[in-house]
């Protein structure tokens, strides 16, 4: 489904159901993109090599009323969709090639899409992407499973200035693609040495254009105290070396929020609070700030409590407005439950409720909770 939110009134339409797929697998999940005329793009993923993945472009700018199918029953997983002004989509993704490579693609209007290219390929691989603030910079961080999923580790970055034509390390040197070997030239630390899993979380840059990783390290890929501590990370870039610095700590592997880097400052949006069911997905957000680059962090709001679910999937829209600054879910973690969505501003002054059901439209979203 797809919906938006009003800013001059406050309100939310009836979501629009773009496509039934019939599937109970999350992984399905969907992107948004918007390009420069406006127009909405939803990349539906699919879980797997599976041919039945879908591309849809709404008809109108800036509106859910109507969509037109581009692209069906192609194979995209893990899909992140980027709009690069003056160039088109450049899009990240997995492919199912001897383990899980991360590769990408372009399309200078959505439609024709070049063949995947892989950026690596050494035991598979999970990845997450950003965009510089100039919108002109790509940049990708991933890790690596040595023996399977429950083994990723390590962290690796790329970025390209030009659409995919070259990939450089963070010291823009050129690479060549894919990346075979887990000693490259794109490590940024090696956590395999250390015995730590790494959970990938998010991509920003700093106000000079340096990227900052954020993510997630344990001892195990198990839920459980033995398996801890759950230690939120950044990267830094500082111009001559890789910073990493803690933020603070949780209690779930996929435990997941984002970093917002500010003029005043940065600030981290998560389920860092254990919630109803401890050592599981998710748990309370918190808002935590930090006006040093990430050297020491504040508790600036507790933004849920004593929560009857889990919340997690902490979502940053692109170029937040002050007024929807962070999205996010909430649900049981062991068994299948109601979910419901929630957003909140720039100061987390305020945590809204969606509506789950909509006798009008539009209407205005629930008051959850007012600091």
């Amino acid at each position: 489904m797809v919906s938006y939110f009003d800013h001059a009134t406050g309100t939310v339409p009836r979501p629009r159901i773009l496509l039934n797929k019939k599937t109970s697998d999350a992984h399905d999940n969907p992107a948004l993109a918007i390009d420069a005329a406006g127009h909405l793009w939803v990349f539906s993923t699919t879980h797997g090599p599976r041919e039945r993945s879908s591309i849809h472009r709404s008809v109108k700018p800036y509106a859910i009323d109507a969509f037109e199918p581009v692209a069906q029953n192609i194979s995209l997983s893990y899909g992140q969709p980027w709009f690069v002004e003056g160039h088109g989509f450049l899009l990240i993704q997995n492919r199912y090639t001897d383990g899980r490579a991360v590769a990408f693609q372009t399309s200078a209007d959505g439609r024709p899409w070049s063949e995947p290219e892989l950026l690596a390929q050494f035991k598979g691989h999970y990845q997450v992407s950003g965009i510089s603030a100039d919108g002109k910079r790509v940049g990708v961080m991933f890790n690596y499973h040595p023996r399977g999923l429950d083994t990723r580790t390590n962290l690796y970055y790329l970025e390209t200035y030009d659409f995919g034509e070259t990939w450089r390390n963070v010291n823009g040197e050129p690479l060549e693609v894919p990346l075979k070997d887990p000693k490259n030239a794109a490590l940024v630390h090696d956590h395999e040495a250390a015995g730590e899993l790494v959970y990938l979380k998010d991509l920003q840059f700093d106000q000079r254009g340096r990227p900052i990783l954020l993510y997630l390290t344990s001892q195990g890929h198990l839920a459980g105290e033995e398996f801890g501590p759950h230690v939120w990370h950044t990267a830094h870039w500082t111009g001559e070396h890789w910073r990493r610095r803690e933020i603070t700590r949780s209690d779930h592997n996929y435990d997941f929020g984002q970093l917002y880097i500010e003029r005043d400052g940065w600030k981290l949006i998560a389920p860092t609070d254990p919630g109803p069911q401890p050592f599981t997905t998710g748990g309370e957000i918190v808002m935590w700030s930090s006006r040093d680059e990430g050297q020491t962090w504040t508790r600036q709001r507790t933004l849920t409590r004593n929560s009857p679910l889990q919340h997690t999937y902490v979502r940053q829209p692109l170029h937040a407005h002050h007024g929807f600054y962070a999205f996010w879910a909430d649900g049981d973690a062991l068994r299948t439950s109601e979910s419901r969505l929630y957003f909140t501003d720039r100061e987390g002054s305020v945590v809204w409720q969606l509506p789950t059901e909509m006798e009008d439209e539009p209407a205005k979203p629930g008051v959850l909770k007012r600091q």
